[in-house]
C-alpha cells in the first residue's frame, strides 16, 4: 500500500480514530486503526466492539493495499505535522512497518496485520430515515447532560431515542434521566422513521456523534434495528451496538399538574446559583429558592464555610414556596435554555419541578428537589 494525503484529511480521520478506540484494552488490535486503500479513496477504520467509525478521504493511491497501525501514535505524528503538508503513506509488508513521509519528516511505525481486524458485522435495518444534522444535535445535546453513570443501572447509560405521541401527532424523541433529573426533547417524525424500534444510544456513541454534526444543512441517514444503530454521512459513517435493556416508563415522573408558575431570565438566575452556590460544600451544593410576588432570594447556608444570598426580580404571581435544589443539576438544565427565559412549574417543595423554554413545550426538563 502506498497513498499521498493531504495532512487535514488525515488529520480528520485519525482524530476520529484515536477518540474510538480503547485506551486501555487486552487486545493489542483494538488500539490500531485500519487504513484501506483503493481506487481514488483511503478508508480508516476503528471500532472498540461497541462503536465503530468509518471515515472516507480522498487520496492519490499509487499502490492499493490495508494495514493495522496504533492510533493514538498516528493522530500525535500528524497533530505535529506543519499545516497544507502532503503525507505519504507507505505499508512494508516484508518488515510489517508503515512508513509515514511528510516533506523532511519520516515515521516508521509497526504495523498489525489487517486479517486481525474486527469489522463488526452488516445488520438489517428495520427503519431507515434522514434527518438534519442540526436537528439531530438538538435532540442529542438537550438531553445528555442527564446520562446516568451509574453503572448498575446500565440502562439509564444513554439516550432513548424512540417514536412517541405528542399534541400534534408523533414525534421523534429523546429522553435520558438519572433519577435525579429529566431530559425530554421533541421534533418532528422524519419521513420513514414511524417504525423505527426505540433504541438507548449508549453515552459514548452520543459523544463520538456530536463531533460529526458541526455542519447544520448536512444530511443524516439513520438507519435502526433492535441491536445497532447506524448514523451516515457522505464520509464517515458510526455505527454502535445499542444498549441491551428496556427504559424505564420516564412519563410517571414528569409532573402534570404543577399549578406554581415561574419566569425568569436564564442566564441571570444561571449567574446567580453559581454565585451563592460558591460557599456550598461539594458534596451537598445545595440552592435554596425563595419564592414570592414577583421575587426571588436564592440563599445557601454551609455551616463550615459560610452563607450566601441574592435577590432576583421574577415573574411569579404565586403563593410564597420555598424549595431546594442541587445547584449543578440547575445549572445544566437552565444551560439547555436557548431562548432568553426559562419557565418553571412548581406544585410543593417536596414535587418535581418542570421546566421549559418559554412556551416552547417540544423539550421539557425535570429536576428533583433537595431538603435545605
Amino acid at each position: 500500500m502506498k497513498i499521498s494525503i493531504e495532512r487535514s484529511a488525515l488529520f480528520r480521520a485519525a482524530s476520529q480514530a484515536q477518540s474510538v478506540v480503547e485506551r486501555r484494552n487486552t487486545i493489542p488490535i483494538l488500539a490500531n486503526v485500519l487504513i484501506e486503500a483503493e481506487g481514488d479513496a483511503v478508508r480508516f477504520r476503528a471500532t472498540d466492539l461497541d462503536v465503530e467509525v468509518v471515515d472516507t478521504a480522498p487520496a492519490q493511491v499509487e499502490r492499493a493495499g490495508a494495514t493495522t497501525v496504533a492510533a493514538t501514535l498516528l493522530h500525535e505524528i500528524v497533530r505535529k505535522l506543519p499545516e497544507g503538508a502532503l503525507v505519504t503513506l507507505a505499508h512494508d509488508g516484508a518488515s510489517e512497518r508503515l512508513l509515514i513521509e511528510a516533506g523532511r519528516s519520516s515515521f516508521s511505525l509497526a504495523t498489525l496485520p489487517r486479517e486481525d481486524f474486527p469489522v463488526m458485522a452488516s445488520s438489517e435495518y428495520e427503519s431507515e430515515f434522514t434527518i438534519q444534522a442540526a436537528v439531530l444535535r438538538r435532540l442529542f445535546d438537550k438531553s445528555r447532560f442527564a446520562i446516568s453513570t451509574e453503572e448498575t443501572r446500565y440502562y439509564l447509560n444513554g439516550v432513548y431515542l424512540h417514536v412517541s405521541d405528542a399534541d400534534g401527532g408523533k414525534v421523534l424523541r429523546a429522553v435520558a434521566t438519572d433519577g435525579h433529573r429529566l431530559a425530554r426533547v421533541d421534533t418532528d417524525l422524519p419521513s420513514g422513521a414511524a417504525n423505527m424500534p426505540g433504541v438507548i444510544v449508549p453515552r459514548k456513541t452520543v459523544l463520538e456523534l456530536r463531533k460529526l454534526l458541526e455542519d447544520d444543512e448536512a444530511e443524516i441517514r439513520v438507519s435502526v434495528s433492535e441491536t445497532k444503530v447506524r448514523f451516515a454521512m457522505p464520509a464517515i459513517t458510526l455505527t454502535s451496538k445499542v444498549i441491551d435493556g428496556t427504559f424505564p416508563d420516564y412519563s410517571r415522573v414528569i409532573p402534570q399538574g404543577n399549578p406554581r408558575r415561574l419566569e425568569v431570565d436564564a442566564a441571570e438566575f444561571a449567574r446567580a446559583v453559581d454565585r451563592v452556590a460558591t460557599v456550598s460544600s461539594e458534596r451537598a451544593r445545595a440552592v435554596k429558592l425563595q419564592l414570592e410576588e414577583d421575587r426571588m432570594v436564592l440563599s445557601v447556608n454551609a455551616p463550615d464555610s459560610g452563607a450566601a444570598e441574592e435577590e432576583l426580580a421574577v415573574a411569579y404571581g404565586d403563593e410564597r414556596l420555598e424549595i431546594g435544589f442541587n445547584a449543578k443539576y440547575l445549572l445544566e438544565i437552565v444551560a439547555q435554555v436557548d431562548r432568553e427565559n426559562a419557565v418553571f412549574f412548581f406544585n410543593s417543595a417536596s414535587d418535581p419541578a418542570l421546566m421549559r423554554e418559554g412556551n416552547d413545550a417540544s423539550a421539557i426538563y425535570v429536576v428533583m428537589p433537595m431538603r435545605v
